[in-house]
Parts: C-alpha cells; structure tokens; sequence
C-alpha cells in the first residue's frame, strides 16, 4: 500500500474539489444573497487541507495499484461527505446541525436527493445552486473529472477510474488512454447537461431553475429548488422533459458517447442492456398508469401517462423527483415504485440501484438453470447480445445481487429498531442504497424526523450505494492490507 502516494493523490483530488465552491460565491455575489462567506471559508479550508495532504508528497512517483485505488476512492467520498457539509454548516441561512449537514451533502453527492430541509423555496440562491451542484459533481464522479483533467498526477488512472464508475464490465475503455476516455464522458455529460437546461427552460422554467434541475436531472440526482419538486410547476411540457431526461441519465454514457461517434441512434437498439432497460420501463409505465386509472386518480388518459411515465423513470432510475405525490398513490403503486429502484438505471450512467445489466444477466441465467433441468446433459452458453458470458462474470454478478439484498435485509431490521414501521423501514433502505432519495410510510414527506441513528445509517447506505458496496466492502477484508 503507497500511503504517500495516496496521501498526494487524496491532496490533489481536495484541491480540485476546492474550486467547485466558487461558482456559488458568483451566484451569491450576482443575486446579492449575502451568503458569499461561508462559500469562501470552505472553499480556504478545503484549499488547505488539500496542500497538507500534497505538499509533503507532491515529488513522490509510484505507480497507482488497484488496492490504492479503492483506498482513495472510499476515503474521497467519505472526506468529500464531511468537506461538502462546511457551507452548510457554516450558513446562517441554512438552520441545520452536524448530523443534518453531513445527511444533506452525502445525499447531494452520491445522488441521492434525500433531503432533511424543508422551507427549500426561501433558502438563499447561491445555497439553492450548491446543493445542485454537488449532485452533478458527484453524477460523473469528481474523481473521473480529476483523472481528466489531472494528468500530470503520473500516476494509472484507471485504478481511479475502475473504482469509480458504476458497474460489472469495468475494463472497457471508450478510448485508449484513460484521460481521453474520462474527458470523453464528461463531454457528453456536460452537452445532455446543456441542452437539458435548454430543454426546461423552453418549457416555462426560469434560467435559474433550468439549469439547477437540468444538475439534477442529469445526474439522477433529485434535488430541487423548491419544496413541491416538479409539483411547483404542474406543468405537462416540464415534466415530460424531465422524463426523457431523467431516462437519458439512467443509459450508459458509453453508449451515449458511441452513439455521438457513429452518428446513429441504431448503436443504442442494437446494445442488449439499453433493450432490457427501456423494456422494463415501459412495462412499468403500463402497470402504474393502468393502475391510476382503475383506481380513479388520474382518469384522463394523458394525465394518468404523464405521471406514470415521469415517477417510473424517476423511481426507476433513483431520481427521486416528484411530479405529484406519489407516496399517496393507492394499492400496489407506492410499493411497486420503490421496488423498481433496486433494479435501477443502466451499468455506467448516473442512475442508482443494481443496474439493469445485472438484473439482465441474473433472469437470463435461471432461464438456463430451469433448461438445464429439463435438459440435464444440454450445453447451453449465456448470451448478452452477441457476447457469451463468463462463469466469472456470472459469479461477480451474484455474488453482488446477494450481498445488495443481505446488506438491504439487514438495515431494514436496524431501521425497525429506531422506530420506523416495516414499510417506512424498507423504503429508507431503498431511498439511501439504490440512491433514490424519496420514500413512503413515515418518510414520504421527507427525512428530517427520522432518529441521528437511522441518518447515519441511511448516509453509511447511500455511500454503499455509490460505491457499488464491494468497493466500499473490501476495506474491511483482513487480505485487502496484507503486504
């Protein structure tokens, strides 16, 4: 382990993240909000705490192993957490403790959008953009931005690179080199941002909201600058922009990226994940929006399809943005919703959850176990799309799904032990491990009255969640710190 090597990588990363506090102090300064010191306090300190960490070790030259980088990467987020909670805490403006500004800043980084604030519509602009701002940061990862832009860190990025992005095939790049393929995505992420904001402002929102939720959005995040989320506007155009928005955040930005390059819509038909993605929302779409009609709650057929649509992409790709509230929605519709975020969004988009490509592999795998009864002596290869899948593969992807679920079971009981009744319990573990951010039972209005417990338990699961667990998990493994 290259503890100095880790320690300057870690300096570095915080010196990066440092400067992220700025474009706050400019809206603070643009809109005459007075909150411009607690932006520029944690901006010195951040700055500070970075050149510590570098400047002992800024001439070291090593090489990046695989073990330091799920060193720097856990320890990234977990430092990140605490640093993205000083404005926060430092604000008169936001009336919060250390628990609730730790709660709301892992939130907004991992994507979550569980919030513990409320009175959001009078808080200061500049706070309103930060909070957003933290979630698109922490949509691509601030570590894939460092490895883009940093390439004088001398060191093998893709250790950086494989810790952080999301998913069971780590090893493709889009590039040959991995600076190329990081600057790569974050072209693409930065354009669907762009023409995002474009897209909501069109629609009715102001500048302002367009581009903060276009943060959000686009980072399946799931914040917002106003209490009723996209219930404010109850607006037709916002929310079917939302939508497809929300659905091109939770497909992979390599496929994004490959279908920029072929200039072909056919390249994201033809990828086997995007199809068994796309095929499950819409299945979804039809459940939840008969589901509104047989119950009566939204008996126009358009308005009952506009909302399915909108809460089954946000749910499904552990948005969380609410067009109505949903958690009041009769029957199965509540429980269905928050079950689909286990799935969640494509392998190497923002979205949160098991991602599809496993829930693909898992289902297409039983089918064969159930051919291989019926045919005990067949040979039957498992194909995903024009690819046979491994046995090491397969085990990964298990061995993942029953960790996912024990971990989940688990805290679902620890939740009960706070006091939260068996719905609410499992619906805080499926807000803060799938990075879903909203809930149902005594949590649908938010998470502010929860216990100190269950918010440090739901932050432990959201950087689980972030950090697709094993990441996270190999810490504690007695092997991982053996020379």
């Amino acid at each position: 382990m290259h503890f100095a090597l880790i320690s300057k990588v870690l300096g570095l990363l915080l010196v990066v993240f440092s400067f992220t506090m700025m474009p706050p102090v400019a809206v603070a300064f643009f809109y005459g909000d007075g909150t411009e010191g607690p932006f520029l306090t944690s901006f010195s300190i951040t700055l500070l705490l970075g050149l510590v960490l570098w400047l002992p070790f800024f001439r070291h030259r090593a090489e990046l192993q695989t073990r330091d980088g799920f060193l720097v990467v856990t320890l990234f987020w977990s430092v990140l957490g605490l640093i993205g909670a000083l404005p926060l805490l430092i604000s008169d403006a936001v009336p919060v403790g250390f628990t609730d500004a730790v709660f709301e800043s892992v939130s907004g980084l991992t994507t979550t959008g569980a919030t513990i604030l409320s009175g959001i519509d009078n808080l200061p602009p500049s706070v309103l953009f930060y909070r957003q701002q933290l979630q698109w940061l922490g949509g691509m990862g601030v570590i894939v931005l460092a490895v883009a832009i940093l390439p004088m860190l001398g060191i093998g990025g893709m250790q950086l690179y494989k810790a952080e992005i999301p998913g069971p095939m780590k090893e493709a790049k889009l590039t040959p080199r991995i600076a190329e393929t990081a600057k790569a995505l974050w072209y693409v992420y930065l354009a669907i941002t762009v023409v995002c904001a474009l897209a909501y402002w069109a629609a009715g929102m102001t500048l302002f909201d367009a581009i903060c939720h276009s943060f959000s959005t686009v980072s399946t995040g799931g914040f917002s600058t106003h209490d009723a989320s996209m219930a404010y506007w109850d607006n037709a155009a916002i929310d079917w922009v939302a939508t497809v928005f929300i659905l091109i955040g939770g497909i992979n930005f390599a496929l994004h990226f490959a279908a920029w390059r072929s200039r072909s819509l056919l390249t994201f038909v033809r990828d086997p994940e995007f199809r068994f993605f796309m095929g499950l929302m819409l299945l979804y779409i039809l459940l939840v929006g008969f589901g509104l009609m047989v119950f009566h709650v939204h008996d126009p057929v358009d308005q009952a399809f506009r909302h399915a649509a909108f809460q089954v992409a946000s749910f499904g790709t552990g948005t969380g943005l609410t067009s109505t509230n949903a958690a009041a929605w009769p029957g199965y519709i509540p429980y269905l919703l928050v079950l689909i975020s286990f799935i969640g969004g494509c392998a190497g988009s923002t979205g949160g959850g098991m991602k599809a490509v496993r829930a693909a592999l898992v289902a297409r795998h039983s089918v064969r176990e159930l051919r291989r009864l019926i045919y005990p002596n067949g040979v039957f290869a498992l194909r995903f799309g024009k690819h046979v899948v491994n046995d090491r593969v397969l085990q990964a992807v298990w061995g993942f799904v029953g960790v996912y679920i024990t971990i989940s079971v688990i805290f679902t009981l620890l939740f009960t032990v706070t006091g939260m009744d068996l719905t609410t319990a499992v619906s805080a573990v499926a807000a803060s491990i799938n990075n879903l951010g909203v809930g149902i039972g005594q949590v649908g209005a938010g998470f502010a009255n929860i216990t100190p417990a269950a918010k440090w338990m739901m932050t432990l699961l959201m950087l689980l969640g972030r950090l697709e667990i094993f990441t996270f998990l190999v810490l504690f493994t007695p092997l991982f710190w053996k020379q």
